[in-house]
């Protein structure tokens, strides 16, 4: 407005300008409201991984570069110990290569070999055919008796193969899941490295074989996971045709399982866990997991590292007043972690009782002082904080769960950790397209999550899974033996 647009108004009489100045004044409110709606969806459209649950890979790809460039060269650094390939025994060598001097290289006089160590370099090759190619044959016999030809019965094991033996079966599902390598990727390996040309139909059919070889061992821990005093849970997208299914990691202390189905909610909870599971579950704050846990009466360990990424949404908020108690919490959050963090100095007993004192401290910040405004139709204005401290009134003990219960941690992150390789195939094969593709996948993922947990080899897990397969013999277990 400019003078003489407000002297005008001033001239206008008493009514005119209490009726202009009103307007303005319900003009400027709604703007601010807007202006605040706005900024809070600003805040909400800036979510990363750092403040919340998003995963890492939906932040933005151009990140800024640190400013801060030091003069680290590439390599190892000095001081760090080297590492270097185990040689090969003497029962490994196939085949050596003396190199001896006849005569002095220097002089030219006479030389002798003296009792001291060679000098060793080792090499390894692929045959130039690196597969081994038999036939079997079954000869026809004439009966007189009875008047017919007759074939000698194959082996059931050599027909229950067909045309991959056991190694090359084994190979293909590792490649398949290990590798995350398509069945057209497959395909031109086995072409142009074996020498020989299959059908992806075919692979698709070796996997299957697989697959049966592993449904002992992966229904065994289906049917243990029940038992167990602590497990954590998490949940992914898979893709079947287009539909929308999820994919279940369930991480028990020495296995991991995986499952797949059509439901994201507490049903899976249910089917898998049951109705009367006695552990300790390890979760996020999601909604299936609050539904198994007040139906059934769980006791559950709510991760606090996506606590923080929350907590951390409210101090990016442009409300000056939730900005400063998402920083109070954070505070409180910080510090009992650096209890966590100071363990190895602490005796048990002054650590259990400094972790139940920073619990205290934690709920108190989340439950006092919570920041509140009504607008003029009654709604909350600052809800994002009311929120954080409902969270605690409601759920606030199952977020240290871990102080009295040692077999679960505080974050869920070893769940996070065993469905991070699921993404990735995720991103190579698209997801799966029947029920059979569905079950190969949960049992090969389980078991290339359970051998790498447990410092086993996958590979040749699953090439005596499809051994004891072929031969019709108890499969081999994914529960370490322990006696």
């Amino acid at each position: 407005m400019t003078h003489d647009e407000a002297l005008a108004l001033y001239n206008a009489g008493l009514k005119v300008t209490v009726k202009i100045l009103c307007d303005l004044s319900n003009t400027i409110e709604f703007q601010e409201e807007q202006i605040k709606a706005l900024e809070v969806k600003v805040a909400k459209l800036s979510k990363n991984s750092s403040n919340s649950s998003k995963r890492p890979s939906s932040d933005e790809i151009t990140k800024p570069k640190n400013q801060k460039e030091g003069n680290r060269k590439i390599g190892g650094q000095p001081g760090h110990e080297r590492h270097l390939r185990t040689p090969f025994t003497e029962d490994e060598i196939n085949k050596t290569h003396p190199y001896i001097l006849t005569v002095c290289p220097v002089c030219d006089g006479e030389v002798h070999i003296i009792d001291a160590p060679p000098r060793i370099i080792q090499q390894m090759e692929l045959p130039e055919l690196p597969i081994i190619k038999e036939e079997h044959r079954s000869y026809p016999v004439w009966c007189e008796k009875c008047q017919q030809i007759h074939y000698m019965p194959f082996p059931a094991n050599i027909v229950k193969e067909g045309l991959f033996k056991e190694r090359l079966t084994a190979l293909v599902a590792y490649m398949k899941n290990v590798c995350h390598a398509s069945f057209s990727t497959i395909r031109k390996f086995i072409r142009d490295v074996l020498g020989e040309n299959v059908s992806r139909g075919y692979l698709r059919k070796v996997i299957e074989k697989v697959s049966q070889s592993l449904e002992a061992p992966y229904s065994e821990l289906l049917n243990r996971l029940p038992f167990e005093e602590a497990v954590n849970v998490d949940e992914t997208g898979h893709k079947e045709n287009k539909d929308k299914f999820w994919t279940w990691v369930f991480k028990a202390e020495m296995y991991v399982l995986f499952k797949i189905d059509k439901s994201r909610g507490s049903k899976i909870l249910i089917d898998v866990l049951g109705k009367e599971f006695n552990g300790v579950l390890g979760c996020d704050y999601f909604s299936a997991y609050r539904k198994y846990m007040k139906d059934f009466n769980v006791t559950i360990q709510f991760c606090i590292a996506h606590l923080i990424r929350d907590i951390r949404f409210l101090t990016t908020l442009p409300d000056k007043e939730t900005k400063a108690y998402g920083e109070k919490l954070l505070d409180e959050v910080r510090n009992m972690f650096k209890v966590i963090h100071d363990r190895d100095n602490i005796i048990p007993e002054d650590f259990t009782n400094a972790l139940e004192k920073a619990k205290a401290r934690i709920i108190t910040a989340a439950l006092e002082d919570v920041p509140s405004r009504l607008n003029k139709d009654g709604k909350e204005e600052k809800r994002e904080a009311k929120n954080m401290a409902n969270r605690f009134r409601k759920h606030g003990k199952e977020y240290f769960e871990f102080i009295t219960t040692p077999e679960i941690g505080p974050t869920n992150n070893v769940a996070e950790q065993a469905i991070r390789f699921i993404v990735i195939d995720r991103y190579v094969t698209h997801g799966t397209r029947s029920i059979k593709g569905r079950k190969s996948c949960e049992r090969l993922w389980t078991v290339i999550a359970t051998c790498a947990l447990q410092g086993r080899s996958a590979f040749n897990f699953i090439l005596e899974a499809v051994k004891a397969y072929f031969k019709n013999d108890p499969a081999p277990s994914l529960i370490p033996d322990t006696s």
